[in-house]
């Protein structure tokens, strides 16, 4: 038997990426995507958005709902976080493989430096 959750955590993480790629603020986040700034606070305080909040925020932002559920399946094994982290970074259009490698070995020596042992 499985037990999902959604992590609003690395949703909200995920969206301010996001913000930051485009140069919004949270403002133009609140207009674009046609959910309320409250709905945005909430969302940053760690609040799970409400469904229709949540569709319209994947639709601004383009992400998929599946990378922020989490699941606990027995006999299914997911790709560890450093391993799916590097593979959005080889797949960025907007770096060069230079770029890319830069930011892998960056994020590889942050990661290993502070992940729980």
């Amino acid at each position: 038997m499985s037990k999902a959750q959604f992590d609003a955590e690395a949703f909200y993480g995920a969206l301010d990426a996001e913000r930051l790629a485009r140069g919004y603020n949270w403002k133009q986040v609140a207009q674009q995507s046609g959910v309320s700034a409250s709905t945005l606070t909430r969302i940053a305080q760690g609040k799970r958005p409400d469904v229709d909040s949540m569709a319209a925020l994947l639709g601004w932002s383009g992400l998929s709902a599946d990378a922020f559920v989490r699941a606990n399946v027995d006999g299914k094994r997911e790709a560890e976080p450093l391993t799916q982290m590097m593979t959005y970074l080889r797949a960025d259009r907007n770096l060069t493989p230079e770029g890319a490698a830069a930011l892998e070995a960056l994020i590889k020596a942050a990661y290993e430096n502070l992940r729980k042992a």
